[in-house]
């Protein structure tokens, strides 16, 4: 049975990767290089710079080092120095990776029309700014390969401009009462993020209130993510998740989607569940809709973010006026529309679901909250240091969060540098990881902080609330962002238990939390001046950050608990579940 197991996954895992090989092989090289410990990657990356910086290999070293600025001038180097032909489309393809647009357009022109792999380059330069039909019909004239390429996106725009799958309906299917199949993106063990978490406590929480709760993730999670020794079934604190692992996933996200549903029909019909829970992006909705409607069950879309704008923060304007933003935004106007509730974290949000022609009376509030070791008695930082191998004589600012750009973190290390000679015993600690983690190291070392900044990459979840507490003010610095302004993140939630100040970016999410002066500090984002203002009136007055971390603390404990949330969750199930 491992045998086979093993050898399925291996199937699936070579399956992809051929497939983003033919795609898009500069991002499939990040994606891998992202999950290779550093330890074994910076002194790979150092020989391909040492001895490749003048070929397609060096920009794409510094971009996975996190200096895209060696990164640019590598590139524009490449340009200067007259690249031609197929090596200027290797240079643009880095270009686009690294969100260098002007200059990937620069050096596709140097590229000869009729140079093989161009329509390929222009596919993924107009894909990547969100012009999901001209990537498709500039592929029209490919190579074989690149017809494929054709194939696969136009599948994905297709589903984008509504495709949705579909299923017979079951005749006489009756369900369990009490019992619940959540359909996610991902999970726990194998992803450690916020939304991971949340999931996970929620679940747990439904769990001990006497719900049989089952789970199932996207087909080909976790090995398509490297988890080559992934299992069927994984099984945690009373919580089941099953795994959808073909040998083989079909060709195109029209494909693969009718695969989910079938999948996940199959998994109802063994569970029965009474009610089907699914959370964003629309493409859970789509499946999660389709099983539901042919069960004749009532659904829930919990909206946790609005990813069309996730996905706009990472470029220019522009792409919030493209066609993928546009329909994007579409598809989850019409998966919200179809759903029995639309539960969401906060007030913003919900304003924004509202707007969206969302009956109010169907959209209600389930924000992010605590438990376990959250709700027991904190340990005093230098106890909690002491706890994790640290030293206990330093004093913490920091956070808990994934490394992504708009969280900010390169102004939380700026900030760092200018309070860093003010206060010699303070350090800055960054728990977690993620795509910006070698950009805020490379910062760090620019800054002349190296040694005064520790990163800890990703910890176990156990470990997490220590690593809060370990801190003595928790700093949330993000960007002011569409998505940013809207979402409220989990991390300061966890703090606040905590009993730990924490100063945010003036955002209306986080505002939502953070109460000026009440409960901690909001400053102005990418402003790392105030901020650094702010961590030295902190750092300078114990007094004030002890009153503002218990303050914290009563609120979230009050208002924000884990159980409370599951409580609420299955009092909508059993309304619903009687009304169907």
């Amino acid at each position: 049975m491992k045998f086979r197991t093993a050898a399925r996954n291996a199937s699936l895992a070579a399956g992809t990767v051929l497939e983003h090989l033919g795609d898009d092989p500069v991002v499939l090289g990040l994606q891998v290089s992202r999950r290779i410990p550093g330890r074994v990657l910076d002194p790979l990356v150092r020989t391909v710079e040492r001895v490749a910086a003048g070929t397609v290999l060096g920009p794409l070293a510094a971009v996975v080092r996190g200096e895209k600025e060696t990164a640019e001038r590598r590139l524009t180097a490449a340009l200067s120095e007259g690249a031609a032909g197929r090596r200027a489309l290797h240079f643009a393809d880095v270009a686009t990776a690294a969100g260098f647009g002007d200059l990937a357009d620069r050096l596709i022109t140097a590229a000869e029309p009729g140079t093989r792999g161009l329509p390929g380059t222009l596919a993924r330069r107009r894909w990547y700014d969100g012009d999901m039909t001209g990537a498709v019909e500039v592929l029209e004239s490919g190579s074989r390969a690149e017809r494929r390429q054709q194939r696969r996106l136009a599948s994905e725009l297709a589903v984008f401009e509504g495709w949705q799958p579909i299923l017979d309906p079951v005749k006489g299917y009756v369900p369990n009462p009490e019992t619940v199949l959540h359909v996610l993106t991902n999970s726990l063990p194998h992803t450690g993020s916020g939304y991971a978490q949340r999931t996970h406590s929620i679940l747990k929480a439904q769990s001990e209130r006497g719900w049989s709760v089952h789970a199932v993730t996207r087909p080909g999670y976790p090995v398509q993510v490297g988890k080559l020794l992934a299992r069927d079934i994984d099984s945690i604190d009373g919580v089941t998740y099953n795994r959808l692992l073909p040998a083989r996933l079909p060709f195109g996200m029209q494909q693969r989607l009718q695969q989910q549903a079938e999948l996940t029909l199959a998994l109802a019909l063994k569970t029965r569940p009474a009610i089907l829970h699914t959370t964003t992006h629309f493409v859970n909705g789509l499946v999660t809709a389709a099983v539901a409607e042919a069960l004749r069950i009532p659904w829930i879309y919990e909206v946790r973010g609005q990813l069309a704008d996730t996905w706009a923060s990472t470029r220019p304007e522009e792409a919030r006026r493209s066609e993928r933003y546009r329909l994007f935004r579409e598809r989850e106007a019409d998966v919200m529309g179809r759903a029995a509730l639309v539960p969401t974290l906060g007030t913003v949000m919900a304003e924004q679901i509202s707007s969206s022609g969302v009956p109010r009376e169907r959209i209600r509030l389930l924000p992010n909250a605590v438990g376990e070791g959250y709700l027991e008695t904190p340990l005093p930082p230098a106890e909690a240091r002491r706890a994790l191998g640290l030293d206990p004589d330093t004093e913490l600012i920091g956070t808990v969060s994934s490394l992504v750009d708009y969280e900010g973190l390169d102004d939380l290390i700026a900030a760092f540098g200018l309070v860093a000679g003010q206060h010699r015993h303070l350090n800055c600690l960054i728990v977690g990881d993620g795509a910006a983690a070698p950009g805020l190291k490379a910062l760090t070392a620019e800054l002349g902080l190296t040694g005064r900044v520790i990163f800890t990459g990703r910890v176990p979840r156990e470990q997490a609330h220590l690593y809060h507490q370990a801190l003595d003010v928790f700093v949330v610095p993000r960007k002011d962002l569409n998505v940013t302004r809207v979402v409220t993140p989990l991390k300061p939630v966890e703090a606040m238990a905590c009993s730990r100040p924490v100063i945010a970016s003036h955002l209306p999410a986080l505002g939502e939390l953070v109460r000026h002066a009440e409960n901690g500090l909001l400053v102005r984002p990418s402003d790392p001046a105030h901020l650094a203002d702010a961590i030295d009136a902190l750092m300078s007055d114990p007094a004030y950050r002890a009153v503002l971390g218990s303050r914290g603390r009563s609120h979230v404990l009050a208002t924000r608990t884990w159980g409370s949330a599951a409580e609420q969750t299955t009092e909508w199930y059993r309304a619903l579940a009687g009304a169907a």
